[in-house]
């Protein structure tokens, strides 16, 4: 079996049993009222929510209940629910943790190309404010095939007042990029787009990306360092987050990318590929070392994602 980079890192960090360190308040301390944890999966149980037969990995359960003890210890106090990409077009699931969780999450779901207009206003009245492209994971690196799918959802997503949200690498948002900075709607990149930290700010992309950014239509989510760094402190990640914040505060956003799957794909079909062992508090420190002014942290943990997710 070949892993990944990222794989590989996260099976070596597991296996020399490294713990990052909290931080000394605590990450439930720290946080602003209201704080938003803007990028998380729930998932089964597998016999009352079946996967897509064609999925890429098989993960353990992770329940609403373990969700809300998340919240507790992290002290973001409110979700948004991605539908994940081995549930293929079946939102059943996201959408049932979202009728449990209430006004405090909101959903983004992922639909065909041709779904019904009614099947969109349903979302919309269950929580759902966008819909993930997950280019990454579908294999798609050509630019006009994701601009083809992208141009013809944007008509639809309008009126709702929706967002896409796109899990993608570098390459490809510099490829599209005169695209994505004149689309009608917004658009969130997952996880800084996917970039490699320790390529640093040259590395293909990131200036394409700087740019998309201070024109105002494109959110990134400052989510998922261990995916995107070979440290086990993430260092060569907050340089680069630094330079996203001071592209546009207002366009970030942040999650833990919980339950943290992907320790290991590529398995027999049905065989449990575990979740990555994460220190969730270490997140926060990582947040806090990226942005240290307290009030532009309350404005990507709350404001910008009240504003872009329409909470309450």
């Amino acid at each position: 079996m070949k892993l990944t980079r990222r794989e590989f890192g996260s099976m070596t960090l597991a296996s020399l049993g490294l713990a990052l360190p909290r931080t000394s308040r605590g990450a439930a301390a720290s946080m602003p009222a209201g704080a938003i944890d803007c990028h998380n999966h729930v998932v089964g149980p597998q016999a009352k929510y079946p996967m897509a037969a064609n999925r890429s990995y098989t993960p353990p359960e992770a329940s609403v209940a373990q969700l809300k003890a998340l919240r507790v210890e992290m002290g973001a106090t409110r979700n948004v629910i991605v539908q994940p990409s081995f549930y293929g077009f079946d939102n059943s699931c996201m959408l049932d943790a979202l009728a449990q969780l209430g006004t405090s999450a909101r959903g983004i779901a992922v639909v065909p190309q041709d779904v019904p207009d009614v099947e969109l206003r349903r979302l919309a009245s269950r929580g759902v404010t966008g819909v993930r492209l997950n280019l990454a994971n579908a294999g798609i690196r050509e630019p006009r095939a994701a601009i083809d799918g992208i141009n013809a959802f944007v008509p639809r997503f309008v009126p709702l007042g929706w967002h896409i949200q796109i899990n993608t690498e570098l390459p490809m948002v510099a490829a599209i990029a005169s695209t994505l900075g004149s689309l009608q709607v917004p658009v969130v990149l997952d996880h800084m787009a996917n970039l490699e930290a320790e390529k640093g700010a040259s590395q293909p992309g990131f200036g394409a990306l700087l740019e998309l950014v201070r024109g105002g239509n494109i959110y990134v989510k400052l989510s998922a360092p261990y995916n995107l760094s070979k440290r086990p402190d993430y260092a060569d990640v907050i340089p680069l987050a630094k330079a996203l914040i001071a592209a546009r505060a207002d366009r970030m956003l942040w999650g833990t990318n919980w339950p943290h799957p992907g320790a290991v794909r590529g398995l027999p079909p049905g065989q449990i590929s575990p979740y990555q062992k994460i220190n969730n508090p270490n997140l926060v420190r990582v947040l806090e070392q990226e942005c240290p002014d307290a009030a532009m942290r309350k404005m990507i943990l709350v404001d910008t994602a009240v504003r872009l997710y329409r909470f309450a």
